[in-house]
């Protein structure tokens, strides 16, 4: 998989924020693709992360999380590519929808 390059991580980004309101945006934090997932309750969370648990298995790519209560902090990143790729945003796309 290859790294993706600062311009196509922006125009990336830009595509996956443009439908969400601006404190639920995806963003570039220390070089990984970061958000933080808020939900109703703990098993609505715990619901979430088993569902794209499925998909990363699917995509033979496995996030970063931490899970307290009803938040589900994300960090994605490519460790065989040194950095972000096409992979990152599949899997951020799948969290989205599922978030919904």
């Amino acid at each position: 998989m290859e790294k993706y390059s600062q311009e196509k991580i922006q125009i990336e980004l830009e595509k996956i924020n443009q439908q969400l309101e601006i404190q639920q945006h995806w963003q570039l934090v220390e070089g990984k693709l970061t958000k933080t997932f808020k939900f109703k309750s703990f098993i609505r969370a715990f619901g979430w992360m088993s569902q794209i648990a499925i998909w990363a298995e699917k995509l033979n790519h496995h996030p970063e999380w931490f899970n307290v209560y009803n938040k589900v902090d994300v960090q994605l990143t490519t460790h065989d590519a040194v950095g972000i790729s096409e992979l990152d945003f599949k899997l951020a796309e799948k969290m989205e929808l599922f978030f919904k």
